[in-house]
């Protein structure tokens, strides 16, 4: 459980790595404020997309399996995670660790990868379809992304 202590004018809080390192400028501290971790735009563009598609019964967060997906066809057992590059660390656009407390960021990457990975396996053993759709990939090519959740929809419509 975390646990909240102001130091001088900063949030410290207590979590798997220990202290998170206070922001290093007020700019930081802003954007790292502004991070949401639901209802992303990444996240609207894509149930955007579905519901255009003439995809819908989708449930988002929907916390009655493993891992919660984002975007989840309890029926249909399809599990959709949108992840964001930065913080997922995509592969493909090979992001750099931040130059500030490089090892604390070496460690928390290390934990989303890791608890991703055992969010897909904990609902694959449940018989569900798992897909990740990445930051970058909604926003170049949406169309792709759909195609991919259209092709597990109907593959699921026939099971």
């Amino acid at each position: 459980m975390n646990h909240q202590t102001e130091m001088s004018s900063q949030k410290i809080v207590d979590g798997p790595l220990g202290k998170n390192p206070p922001p290093t400028s007020p700019m930081t501290s802003k954007t790292m404020r502004s991070n949401k971790p639901k209802n992303t735009r990444p996240e609207i563009t894509i149930r955007q997309a579905l519901f255009n598609g003439g995809i819908k019964g989708y449930r988002i967060h929907w916390d009655k399996v493993p891992g919660k997906p984002d975007i989840a066809f309890p029926g249909r057992k399809i599990a959709i995670f949108v992840y964001g590059c930065y913080w997922h660390r995509c592969s493909k656009c090979n992001l750099k660790l931040p130059k500030t407390n490089t090892e604390f960021w070496r460690k928390k990457f290390i934990l989303n990868k890791t608890r991703d990975v055992k969010k897909r396996q904990e609902l694959e053993n449940l018989g569900w379809k798992v897909i990740e759709l990445w930051e970058c990939d909604i926003k170049t090519d949406v169309q792709r992304c759909l195609t991919t959740v259209e092709h597990a929809w109907t593959v699921s419509s026939r099971d």
